[in-house]
């Protein structure tokens, strides 16, 4: 008797895995509310500076209203983690994008009315952003399978890349036949978008993707349940090594970017068009790392990764001697191309490797001190150029930038951004993660 060639399951599975996530309706569900998330994110501060252009608002006011939403959202991404791990990951998604949904016609109700409704507003959709943040992360592990979730998380990346490209040409023609109020109510219905579009995953220890509950769940306070979190993400070397690396890049390279940047465009080449061609050279080249990635399996992606985020060194070295504007843009690019290929396998391995009931959590603590840590950069170098002077300033940059991966990847977990043997699955839990 012929023995049958695979279980109709099995085959099943293969076929999925061969199948493009794109083709997937839930992953273009989940994919299409992050998109609107993102292009609601990035909308925000853009059309409050058109606000600035038409003189509803004052330079001092756009940075108050900035200031309040860094604090909504430094506030809400820990909180997030824990709701998106102990509940629904999906109801989590809603109700954050529903609140950032409804700060936006506050905020067009406050123009050249209430600074302090607009601030109220503004620290609301920063909370509403930041809690999207971890729940989008772990709703992603829970509707994509994974073999396809570097594809995913690649296709994610590019939709974020692509806005931030076409983005402001599309507001700035919006903006001749709309109010910037109607804009923020534009962003408001994005945010709905973000909120509703997405459907619900499934993860272990769920039912429908919600949570059991426990006893233990229920008398747990937040900042338990968050130290649990802390305790997972310090199981594993690699992603306690990657996230120092990523913070240092994140508080010296992006503040070069955004503050001397603009500084050394207009004092050394006398012109805002190589702070534009760096800008679009940046996102242009993140966009072919995301198209990389998507398909590329190196043999060590960890350390490849590593190698992608030192590469964003290049861009303030580029600043440090005057060189053509070419070159600037040229290592813009480069800076481009390797923050993805560090950013997609950083993601896909916290998906694999991470406890799925702490996924949130240990998610949160990236995106609170990688982003959290980045307004101090910009607080600090300003000052630290005018101390220092800009060149020194922006060499000390370069060599943070190109040390810190290179320090992370001494780490042996690294390798693979997985915990040895390389390859396999988060270690049970009450394992010795030094074992």
């Amino acid at each position: 008797m012929p023995t049958p060639s695979a279980p109709p399951d099995t085959v099943e599975e293969r076929a999925a895995k061969q199948r493009t996530v794109l083709l997937d309706i839930a992953f273009l569900r989940l994919w299409t509310g992050a998109t609107a998330s993102g292009l609601a994110t990035w909308a925000l501060p853009f059309v409050l500076g058109l606000a600035v252009l038409d003189r509803t608002l004052t330079a001092t006011d756009l940075g108050l209203l900035l200031a309040a939403r860094t604090v909504g959202f430094l506030t809400a991404v820990p909180l997030a983690g824990v709701l998106a791990d102990r509940h629904s990951r999906r109801g989590v998604v809603l109700w954050a994008g529903l609140a950032a949904g409804a700060a936006a016609p506050v905020l067009a109700a406050g123009l050249d009315r209430s600074v302090l409704l607009m601030a109220t507003a503004a620290a609301v959709a920063g909370a509403g952003q930041g809690a999207c943040r971890p729940a989008y992360q772990a709703l992603t592990a829970e509707v994509v399978d994974a073999g396809r979730r570097q594809q995913a998380n690649a296709a994610m990346t590019l939709a974020v890349r692509a806005t931030t490209l076409v983005g402001p040409s599309l507001a700035a023609l919006l903006a001749v036949f709309l109010s910037t109020g109607a804009l923020l109510v534009g962003i408001g219905l994005l945010w709905l978008v973000a909120a509703c579009v997405p459907g619900r995953g499934a993860r272990p220890g769920t039912v429908n993707g919600a949570s059991r509950p426990s006893a233990a769940t229920d008398r747990a306070s937040f900042l338990t349940e968050f130290t649990e979190g802390v305790r997972e993400a310090r199981r594993h070397p690699w992603f306690l090594a990657g996230l120092g690396a990523l913070t240092a890049v994140i508080a010296t390279g992006y503040s070069a970017t955004g503050v001397a940047l603009p500084m050394v465009s207009r004092d050394e080449y006398g012109t805002e068009v190589v702070l534009a061609g760096a800008m679009t050279a940046y996102t242009a080249g993140a966009l072919a790392g995301a198209l990389l990635i998507a398909r590329w399996r190196p043999r060590s992606p960890g350390r490849a990764a590593l190698a992608g985020l030192a590469a964003y060194g290049f861009a303030p070295l580029s600043l440090v001697f005057p060189v053509h504007p070419v070159v600037v843009m040229a290592a813009y690019a480069v800076a481009g191309i390797g923050i993805e290929l560090f950013n997609v396998p950083w993601f896909t391995a916290a998906q694999r490797e991470v406890a799925p009931d702490k996924l949130a959590r240990v998610s949160s603590l990236d995106f609170l001190l990688s982003y959290g840590l980045a307004p101090v950069g910009l607080a600090v170098i300003a000052p630290a150029i005018d101390a220092f002077g800009a060149r020194a300033v922006l060499a000390g940059c370069a060599v943070v930038c190109f040390a810190a991966p290179a320090a992370a990847a001494l780490v042996p977990s690294t390798r693979a951004f997985s915990h040895p043997p390389a390859g396999t699955v988060t270690a049970p839990r009450g394992a010795d993660p030094s074992a």
